[in-house]
């Protein structure tokens, strides 16, 4: 089995829901990704394909952030959601949509990356805790982790806020 990571476009819009739909609990995270790219908050989707198929088996989306740092703001985004399809998982696509989104937004200038996950999942990208500790959000704790997307240097100066995209806050988490 081997995938081919792109961006999303305009026809993966009805698998992208479906395999949100499909792959949590809840139709939050459907919801949170309609309603980003409806508010103009989305900075980048990508998609994995199935080489043979060409059917859609996985997706991360990325989303701005007010982000500060020193009183000036910096250019920051938040990791949510990544699916993947059951029959996929453990198999390096959820790897490779982070590793390409990543690389994708540190050469478009990107600073940071958050992600509200698994500690034990995320950390094996660098992502950690103490790099978004500090920070004024609604999400603070172990479960809210920071990637420095510049070289691993974390900008200096007293952090400040690291508020997620208004659509978060209808999930429940913010405001």
């Amino acid at each position: 089995m081997s995938i081919v990571v792109r961006p999303a476009n305009g026809g993966d819009v009805a698998a992208i829901d479906a395999l949100l739909r499909r792959s949590f609990p809840a139709e939050d995270e459907a919801k949170l990704v309609q309603r980003l790219c409806i508010d103009g908050d989305m900075v980048l989707t990508l998609v994995a394909d199935d080489e043979e198929t060409g059917g859609l088996v996985g997706m991360i989306a990325f989303s701005r952030m007010d982000v500060a740092i020193g009183d000036k703001a910096i250019a920051a985004v938040a990791l949510a959601p990544l699916a993947v399809e059951k029959a996929w998982r453990q198999q390096g696509v959820g790897e490779a949509l982070v590793q390409a989104g990543l690389a994708q937004l540190g050469a478009a200038g990107a600073i940071l990356c958050f992600v509200l996950g698994e500690p034990g999942y995320y950390e094996r990208f660098g992502f950690a805790a103490e790099w978004a500790q500090g920070f004024a959000s609604p999400y603070a704790g172990e479960y809210l982790m920071a990637l420095p997307l510049q070289g691993g240097a974390m900008p200096c100066g007293l952090r400040g806020a690291a508020t997620h995209a208004p659509a978060f806050a209808q999930l429940g988490g913010e405001q």
